[in-house]
């Protein structure tokens, strides 16, 4: 039986009587009847499914790649990961017959945007026509004023919130780059509500990192980067898959997040595989069936 949530089938016992699992994360008044795909949460309705993904931030959609031990694996796993690869025989296969494969055009303009990239000691990586990041980014090189304007992502994971900054030029510093997001007095109403707890942290716990992208998938290091210099100064020797990812954190509560040269680890690790990820979608909540 469908329930109004995004096509989520509500799960029955063997005599047809509906199971009932835990009280709902949300209300924390009626039984729960959904599970979040993504993060889990249990839910009753489609008002508290709602509820949940506007304060968590969540979408909804499964992880696919999320780690799942042995002793929790099942053959619904084994299937989620079988049609997984299929969705990325799919994607690679369509990619591979695009035009703008093909397009000498886009390739100038690609190679164009990796040589400059290269004066700056910045090794950029244009990944294949299809994947997410390459519809996305809006990167571009202005030859007129010698310098890139940059798609930019910034990640608050303590606030479980991205946002997406187009043409952004390349000699910003990235404490002018925050400001509308974290600054008390110039940062936007909204915004400064949605990430208060940065901006009643003090300057000086705020850490600006970047995903190190050539290193093993066990073994994820950050780069700390300079509020103070520019965008391009703090990219430079560094590795950009088609445009940065910052990760604003709070020095106190970042104990996973390891930065390279605060740890004993062996420094980042060379590898001739680019490191990228399909993604597709799959919305809707569904119900548990533990």
């Amino acid at each position: 039986m469908a329930d109004p949530a995004g096509g989520a089938v509500l799960a029955r016992a063997p005599g047809g009587r509906k199971m009932s699992l835990r009280r709902c994360e949300t209300c924390s008044e009626e039984e729960a009847k959904y599970r979040c795909p993504r993060c889990m949460k249990y839910s009753c309705s489609l008002l508290c499914v709602k509820k949940h993904k506007l304060a968590l931030n969540c979408n909804g959609v499964r992880d696919k790649t999320a780690f799942v031990s042995v002793n929790e694996f099942t053959d619904l796993n084994l299937l989620s990961d079988y049609r997984f690869l299929e969705d990325v025989g799919r994607t690679a296969d369509a990619a591979a017959r695009h035009l703008n494969m093909h397009s000498s055009t886009g390739k100038r303009l690609t190679s164009c945007l990796r040589n400059k990239a290269e004066r700056c000691n910045i090794d950029l990586r244009i990944l294949p026509t299809g994947f997410t990041k390459r519809r996305e980014n809006s990167t571009i090189f202005h030859r007129a004023e010698d310098k890139f304007y940059w798609h930019l992502k910034l990640v608050f994971p303590h606030c479980h919130a991205e946002y997406t900054l187009k043409r952004v030029p390349d000699d910003r510093t990235l404490t002018d780059i925050l400001k509308p997001y974290i600054d008390p007095v110039e940062s936007d109403p909204v915004v400064c509500q949605r990430l208060k707890i940065y901006t009643a942290a003090p300057q000086s716990d705020i850490q600006i990192l970047m995903k190190i992208e050539n290193r093993r998938q066990n073994s994820v290091r950050y780069n700390e980067l300079d509020a103070s210099r520019s965008l391009l100064d703090n990219l430079k020797g560094k590795i950009i898959i088609e445009y940065p990812t910052l990760f604003v954190v709070l020095k106190t509560l970042k104990h996973d997040m390891v930065v390279l040269g605060q740890d004993a680890s062996e420094p980042a690790e060379n590898s001739d595989s680019e490191s990228s990820s399909l993604s597709s979608v799959e919305e809707g909540e569904i119900r548990d069936s533990s």
